[in-house]
């Protein structure tokens, strides 16, 4: 099976619109504290960040949020957090009109209203303690 070099990072050309969909495929280590799947809005250290989706197994919970102009937004934080420690996981990323609609296999478990306009991201990033099998935009 394939795997990427993490953190990784892909350059979205064309941004996203309502329908895209990103695909995290990968392995939560048994020794993982927490990772983070980013939509950035350039390639710069510092960069405003549409979506931060940052599941923590450290604390047990699944943390949303934005950052724009060097700050922090408020977090948003998912009732469940749907990865374990030394198991795989299929995350999606649906963008829509108004939201990013969170998936783990074939539950919906979080939508988080867009902050900023979807034209905006440019890249995807994935970091922190994670195994990555498979990162496409759809």
């Amino acid at each position: 099976m394939a795997s990427y070099n993490v953190p990784h990072r892909a350059v979205l050309q064309d941004g996203l619109r309502p329908g895209s969909v990103i695909r995290v495929r990968g392995t939560v280590p048994a020794n993982a504290s927490r990772f983070h799947v980013n939509l950035l809005c350039s390639e710069g250290s510092g960069a405003d960040t549409a979506l931060h989706c940052n599941p923590r197994m450290d604390s047990g919970e699944m943390v949303f949020n934005t950052y724009e102009k060097g700050a922090w937004g408020p977090e948003e934080r998912s009732p469940k957090l749907p990865f374990q420690r030394g198991q795989p996981f299929d995350l999606l990323l649906i963008a829509a009109e108004d939201s990013f609609k969170a998936v783990e296999g074939d539950h919906m478990f979080h939508r988080f209203s867009h902050r900023m306009p979807l034209n905006l991201v440019r890249v995807l990033e994935v970091g922190g303690d994670v195994q990555l099998q498979n990162v496409a935009i759809l």
